[in-house]
């Protein structure tokens, strides 16, 4: 076996081509036939035993191709033709061609910068870079297929026929790659002359090379039919699951157990025949052959479930899924999460009722054989880096996609280079920060800090690993920021939640009544297939690398809200269930909308009083801002013409503001290309202002000190400056980052953490839940209490309502009941009350000692 070529072993194609001409090959082929000529040659040579019987029909014409694939089976298209049309099309295909094509459809074009580029052989460029660097797949745009003229019906026959044309295909990518080595050879390339050219052609010689067909429109899952069974469809979603990597069999190895005897059996169309007896006639014992498994051939395979994009689902119903088979280069390429644009044949299997019988049902499973795969097609954004693997997502293959317009001969303005041009001469605009922030959400009017906030979420910190910190590698630290919008309802929270999820790279979007903590995080359910048990990713998992949006936060339940914890600080999931216990990344900006208690903002209370969250969270948000709905006329005024004028048909188009797609890419851009550091001038100023912070509490008259910063918002205000200098594209941190950095900090500080009673800042208000103020006043209560009831005439006690009346009397501010109540409860826990009775008629009576 190891001295022919390896025959065609794509797990993705169960091709019933027996044979698969070559070059190489043919030679063979004529041999036979010219020495049918000659009489009276013995025919020992030949392969087939001649019949006695007279040739009752005409011999064939002389052909160079063997018998068995002149067509393929059931259809008139001939094969030979088929592999003659792809290598003109490989050889011949220029990309004016896909210009002219894409003009005639009214698609964009690039303009050439020279002639000549126009002129290039493209396929001949991607074989000899696929030569230099050792790869054997090629992406191949069936679009090209189209525009290239003489190949027109090459494009319907592979799509309709891919089972056959795909490797009539690969075997003519490895003739031309044999054939182009040969002329460099000739020609004397660098790393072509003599022995090296030997060796690299032998090496050609020994790979199996696969040809990746993309670029066909993609169609929704809901419409794959019986009719597109083993044809080359597309479809997008967002993979939900993706199994371990699955040995797949390609070639058995059999023993004989009498008598040693050794065959191998090559897989076909799916199915490897397992031989009944020995091939040996003196042996030919029946079912004595065992497969020897460690002399199997294995291929690698991969299961992967993937689930219609929430933007595509249909009213009111459930996602579809699909299953898909990879092999090969393509296992591991995708990761739960991720958005994919997939080509592939789509199949179906009978089932059978039992295992053990040979009855089939009449539905068959279906499932797609994929052929290529491309990452995207998901939001505007593109992933975060730091996120993915560390050589980046390197698809298989040479040529197609956005690696055309990147690997052009260098020198020439391509379209990538005139984007980034233009970004670079828009990040150089004084008012970049105002421009971007007015870009976000331009249909809600003003919010402009709660703009930047978000803005500079978008871009995010840089996320780093500390050497020097304890453990292997140091502590991770998160550069991600979250975001807290409370307010009262009808002040746009949901529609700027709405658009960041749109604009966001992997964002989940969820509500607090519609998500449970498993939902969040991740479940464990028994795997259809398998029937193993399986962790499924939940909504943060899935987001890792993006931002997740949750609305109606205040309305979750606690068991939910105890889940984001640890995802908000440390940035994992940790799971101990069912006997899975692992730790799973969720490196996700969280920006959370919440209600108010009681939905309406009292402006007299606390935000912990307001905000029905527990205080260790409410710290853990970067940003918390405060979106109340005042009342003023003029500012209603404009707020109201606003609105009606995005009702009216011809609005004007606002001037100032940058489309869509345009701040996707700034964003995509900053994010990928800028990883900020900070200056010492930079640094000096965060350690002033973070000392400037904490010293806002010291107060000469009181006796504690209030906590007006923690360190948390130390790193809040690194994280935000880093995201400010990205979003200007520089690589360093500056003091006006800093100082922008502490502005939002300082907004978002004394709205959120002003104690209503005092005007003053106490940072313990969102740490604990009460401020300084507070604890000072209910000491002073307790004391007023304890008085009151040792001044009670025979030790019955004080009614409830009397206490607090008699209180409100002596106190020159009103006594709030719920704090009263806090008071009481202390003591109790105290031992040094008890209260007696129900409701109105409670009373509370003093325990002696």
């Amino acid at each position: 076996m190891s001295s022919r070529t390896p025959k065609n072993r794509r797990g993705d194609i169960h091709s019933s081509l027996s044979v698969t001409p070559s070059r190489t090959r043919r030679s063979n082929y004529d041999a036979p036939r010219r020495n049918l000529d000659d009489l009276n040659s013995d025919v020992s040579h030949l392969d087939v035993p001649l019949s006695s019987a007279p040739a009752l029909s005409a011999r064939a014409a002389p052909s160079d191709e063997p018998d068995e694939i002149r067509a393929i089976w059931g259809t008139t298209v001939n094969l030979a033709e088929t592999m003659k049309l792809f290598r003109e099309f490989l050889k011949g295909f220029k990309p004016k061609y896909r210009v002219a094509h894409d003009r005639e459809r009214g698609a964009h074009t690039r303009a050439f910068s020279t002639p000549e580029e126009g002129e290039e052989t493209l396929y001949e460029t991607y074989l000899r870079r696929m030569r230099q660097v050792g790869d054997t797949n090629l992406n191949l745009d069936m679009v090209n297929l189209l525009a290239y003229p003489p190949s027109k019906k090459l494009y319907n026959q592979l799509m309709k026929y891919p089972q056959e044309v795909i490797p009539a295909m690969d075997q003519v990518l490895k003739d031309l790659m044999l054939e182009i080595a040969d002329l460099d050879q000739q020609a004397g390339m660098d790393g072509m002359e003599g022995t090296d050219g030997e060796a690299e052609i032998a090496e050609i010689m020994g790979r199996v090379y696969k040809v990746r067909p993309f670029g066909l429109p993609a169609v929704n899952m809901r419409d794959l039919n019986p009719t597109d069974t083993d044809k080359l469809v597309c479809i997008k979603g967002l993979v939900i699951r993706a199994t371990p990597v699955i040995p797949d069999m390609k070639v058995a190895f059999f023993r004989c157990l009498t008598c040693s005897h050794t065959v191998q059996v090559e897989i076909d169309r799916g199915k490897i025949e397992e031989p009944a007896r020995c091939p040996r006639d003196v042996c030919a014992s029946v079912g004595t052959m065992s497969l020897v498994h460690n002399r199997c051939e294995f291929a690698d395979r991969q299961v992967i479930r993937l689930q219609e994009t929430p933007d595509v689902v249909p009213d009111g119903q459930t996602p579809h899924t699909v299953s898909l088979s990879v092999y090969d280069e393509l296992v591991d390429v995708a990761k739960p999460g991720d958005r994919l644009v997939v080509s592939g044949i789509f199949r179906s299997i009978p089932v059978r009722v039992n295992p053990r019988q040979r009855t089939l049902k009449s539905l068959f499973k279906t499932y797609l054989d994929v052929v290529h795969v491309k990452m995207g097609g998901g939001g505007a954004l593109g992933f975060d880096r730091s996120t993915r693997p560390p050589g980046g997502d390197r698809l298989p293959g040479v040529g197609g996609g956005e690696d055309e317009e990147e690997e052009n001969v260098e020198g020439r303005q391509t379209r990538k280079a005139e984007i980034e041009a233009k970004l670079l001469e828009l990040s150089r605009r004084p008012d970049i920060y105002e421009l971007l922030a007015q870009s976000l959400a331009p249909s809600i009017w003003e919010m402009d800090d709660v703009k930047k906030g978000i803005l500079l979420q978008l871009f995010g910190g840089t996320n780093k690993s500390i050497a020097r910190g304890g453990g292997g590698g140091g502590p991770r630290y998160r550069g991600d920021i979250n975001v807290l919008l409370v307010g009262d309802p009808g002040t746009s929270k949901s529609q700027i939640l709405q658009y960041v999820h749109k604009i966001a790279p992997r964002g989940v979007y969820t509500s607090g009544k519609g998500s449970s903590a498993v939902g969040l995080t991740a479940y464990v359910t028994r795997d259809p297939d398998s029937k193993q048990l399986v962790l499924e990713s939940g909504a943060l998992v899935l987001s890792d690398g993006g931002v997740c949006c949750i609305d109606e936060f205040d309305k979750m339940s606690d068991a939910t809200r105890s889940v984001l914890h640890e995802v908000m600080e440390q940035q994992t999931v940790s799971i101990a269930k069912a006997g899975i216990i692992t730790t799973l990344n969720a490196r996700t900006s969280i920006l959370a909308a919440a209600n108010p208690v009681g939905s309406k903002y009292d402006v007299n209370l606390p935000i912990t009083r307001n905000i029905d969250l527990p205080p260790t969270l409410i710290s853990r948000f970067d940003l918390l801002y405060l979106v109340l709905d005042r009342v003023d006329e003029a500012l209603d005024r404009k707020l109201a013409q606003h609105l009606v004028g995005l009702y009216l048909e011809e609005t004007p188009e606002r001037a100032g503001i940058e489309p869509l797609h345009e701040l996707a890419a700034y964003i995509d851009y900053a994010r990928s290309k800028v990883h900020p550091v900070i200056t010492e001038a930079a640094g000096t100023e965060l350690v002033r202002s973070y000392v400037e912070m904490r010293n806002m509490g010291d107060d000469p008259r009181a006796s504690e000190k209030r906590i007006t910063a923690t360190t948390r918002q130390l790193e809040s205000m690194i994280r935000l400056s880093e995201a400010h200098a990205r979003m200007r594209f520089s690589k360093f941190v500056e003091l006006q980052d800093v100082k922008e950095a502490v502005r939002l900090m300082r907004e978002a500080i004394r709205t959120s953490a002003m104690d209503p009673r005092t005007g003053k800042i106490d940072m313990g208000l969102l740490n604990t839940g009460t401020g300084s103020g507070q604890r000072k006043m209910r000491d002073d209560m307790r004391r007023e209490v304890l008085a009151l009831l040792d001044g009670a005439a025979g030790g019955r006690g004080i009614k409830w309502n009397d206490a607090i009346k008699r209180l409100g009397e002596q106190s020159s501010i009103k006594v709030d009941v719920a704090e009263f109540t806090e008071v009481i409860k202390g003591l109790e826990n105290e031992g040094r009350v008890k209260v007696v009775g129900e409701r109105d008629k409670r009373t509370i009576r003093r325990m002696d000692g």
